[in-house]
């Protein structure tokens, strides 16, 4: 029988950190720095840049995201933190058009980012991962958690590397209510937590 369990991205767990990212995927060289960067910062990084600031963004606390571990062994992330340490989310015209809740309320969280391995996917780490996002954010004090999940359904072909968002049926199976679509494939999604 397996055993999952969900810890903080802490320090002491920057090796676990780094075996979740790098196990398919673009976490090797995004580092989850994606939603933390303009896109000109972020294309100006390197790599080992980006690995950098995701190494002080974890040591200075507080945890930017989740990881998973199956058996013991490291094997999926989500990034799960305040929308407002997020800049790139406020800077898409896709989520800004269409969220009700004001960009700059601390109380508003966000799940933006999820890596399983490659050996782990397709048994439901997903949802694993996203149930314990969302009682992170609650024991952190959001009051509202956001996604922008892909619908891999919605008529348009989607590699797998483009789902690094989630997919809207694990949001949708978590509780999450669909606000709306700049486009049928990509949602944003919302789920009250007080």
């Amino acid at each position: 029988m397996t055993t999952v369990t969900i810890e903080p991205a802490t320090a002491d767990r920057w090796d676990d950190a780094q075996h979740a990212l790098t196990g398919g995927g673009d976490g090797r060289s995004c580092q989850c720095q994606w939603w933390t960067l303009t896109n000109a910062q972020f294309n100006a990084a390197s790599a080992d840049e980006r690995r950098a600031l995701m190494r002080d963004e974890i040591e200075t606390g507080p945890p930017p995201a989740l990881i998973a571990y199956v058996d013991g062994e490291a094997a999926g992330w989500v990034r799960v933190g305040p929308r407002a340490a997020q800049p790139r989310l406020a800077r898409t015209k896709a989520f800004t058009a269409i969220s009700v809740e004001p960009w700059d309320d601390a109380d508003v969280w966000a799940v933006t980012c999820f890596v399983v391995r490659r050996e782990h996917r397709d048994t439901g780490l997903m949802a694993c991962l996203l149930d314990a996002a969302i009682a992170f954010a609650r024991d952190g004090g959001a009051r509202v958690l956001e996604g922008y999940p892909i619908d891999p359904h919605a008529g348009r072909r989607v590699g797998s590397n483009q789902l690094f968002t989630g997919v809207v049926s694990a949001f949708l199976d978590a509780g999450f209510t669909e606000v709306g679509r700049d486009k049928p494939h990509r949602a944003v999604m919302s789920l009250e937590l007080s």
